[in-house]
């Protein structure tokens, strides 16, 4: 089942806990709130997903519908006109019919916007179709260093909090790491990556070729990237008077949160939470098969450095162009939340581009398809891709006035992998939505 942030039950610490000087405990328990769940809230967004997956959705307003539903013995939830869930101020689907009118009025779905909605519409990250390398930690040892990641020197372990696992920096500065990549990166190619620096001076060089010297990151020829808070983050070059992106991002040592880098060709672009912060037309990347992470300011007990989940991936692929030459096309960009059917805002710019194709190819037909990895039970499955499949065409009539004629939808569960399932990798690659074009009139 797919989430971008994985989440493993919270379990006591044993190993190399997560556990900050006194004076810096609490700061880090608010700064890593939003970023994980504890049993209590696993056990409310379980209830929330079975809700959302198996209640009848009305229309607010709509009184006919309800009742038919209750008639069954089905729970109800309500959406807007829009087909968007009405969720009360923790997030929660509303079954009162007078409560969810009364939130539809003020125009409220929730804590956090839909695709295309609030700072999202401008959001513009579309993720690499082909997932080269993934690492959320999940399957190592507390106490223990990476076992998919290459040493090179400082100190780094795998540390728990609240049930999520994150690799920590304590020092020194110069300590790196580096991925080894199962081909080398291509022109176009991204890079997603989560992060949390205690202290507003702390960096961390992302380069997709190691430097000549194994103990500088000064040595880097070409562009890489800086993650930074006071400091920045964008795209760097040690080149004199060479060109250089970067914005501010104290957001990076306020909380754990998601940097995403773009590359395509010469073009770089970086994003901290939904915000771009570089844009860069004329980077030179010197491309390898390895990514090295280096920090580049000094690491300690007391004010560490964190990464979250990796995700780097091939591609980006012009979508109409592809569904011409080969009549489908993968799409990772299209993101739902844990074990559910809801659009995870994240979503805008892949949605807005199979919109907009639609619009301006109006000849143009499309199976929608969902599909899982192997992971959890196949029936489950089955359905959930059915269900993300839908949620997809719904967005598109609803968001692009489509005709429905032109679009299907239908999901395949586990059934058709395109990578190994015994993988990260293969995993992320099979948690797909796939376009198929479809021959022949409406």
């Amino acid at each position: 089942m797919q989430a971008r942030i994985a989440l493993a039950f919270l379990i006591p610490l044993v190993g190399v806990p997560l556990a900050p000087p006194a004076h810096l405990e609490g700061q880090l328990l608010r700064r890593l709130r939003n970023a994980a769940q504890t049993a209590a809230e696993q056990e409310t967004a379980a209830a929330v997903d079975r809700l959302v997956r198996d209640a009848v959705r009305c229309v607010v307003g709509d009184t006919r519908c309800p009742e038919e539903a209750r008639s069954q013995g089905r729970e109800v939830i309500f959406t807007d006109a829009g087909g968007s869930i009405i969720t009360d101020e923790d997030g929660i689907p509303i079954t009162d019919p007078a409560a969810a009118a009364a939130a539809a009025g003020r125009g409220h779905r929730g804590q956090e916007a839909g695709p295309g909605e609030g700072v999202w519409a401008n959001y513009d990250f579309v993720p690499g179709d082909r997932v080269l390398f993934y690492e959320d930690f999940t399957d190592d040892r507390v106490g223990d260093f990476p076992r998919r990641m290459d040493f090179v020197g400082g100190n780094w372990e795998v540390v728990e909090w609240e049930g999520r696992r994150l690799l920590r920096n304590t020092g020194p500065r110069a300590a790196a790491v580096k991925i080894i990549l199962p081909e080398a990166l291509p022109d176009h190619f991204t890079i997603e990556i989560d992060a949390f620096f205690t202290h507003p001076n702390h960096q961390m060089i992302l380069a997709p070729s190691i430097p000549p010297s194994s103990n500088s990151w000064t040595t880097l020829a070409g562009h890489f990237f800086r993650l930074g808070g006071a400091h920045g983050t964008g795209v760097e070059t040690r080149a004199p008077q060479g060109p250089r992106s970067i914005s501010r991002t104290d957001e990076l040592h306020e909380g754990l949160v998601p940097v995403r880098i773009l590359v395509d060709g010469r073009h770089a672009r970086a994003y901290v939470n939904e915000r771009r912060v570089a844009n860069l037309p004329n980077g030179e990347f010197r491309l390898s098969d390895e990514l090295w992470l280096e920090n580049v300011h000094d690491g300690s007990p007391e004010h560490p450095l964190y990464i979250g989940s990796i995700r780097i991936a091939a591609g980006g692929t012009d979508l109409y162009r592809k569904l011409t030459d080969e009549g489908r096309v993968i799409t990772q960009g299209i993101l739902f939340g844990l074990n559910s059917y809801g659009l995870r805002p994240e979503s805008t710019p892949t949605l807005l581009e199979i919109g907009r194709m639609l619009q301006e190819h109006p000849e143009l037909r499309l199976r929608i398809e969902g599909h899982t990895d192997s992971t959890g039970d196949e029936a489950a499955n089955l359905e959930l891709s059915r269900r993300r499949a839908q949620a997809v065409r719904d967005f598109l009539l609803s968001s692009h006035g489509i005709e429905p004629g032109r679009l299907e939808a239908e999901g395949f569960g586990p059934a058709r992998p395109v990578d190994d399932n015994t993988t990260p990798e293969g995993r992320q690659n099979n948690r797909r939505v796939e376009l198929v074009r479809l021959d022949g009139p409406n």
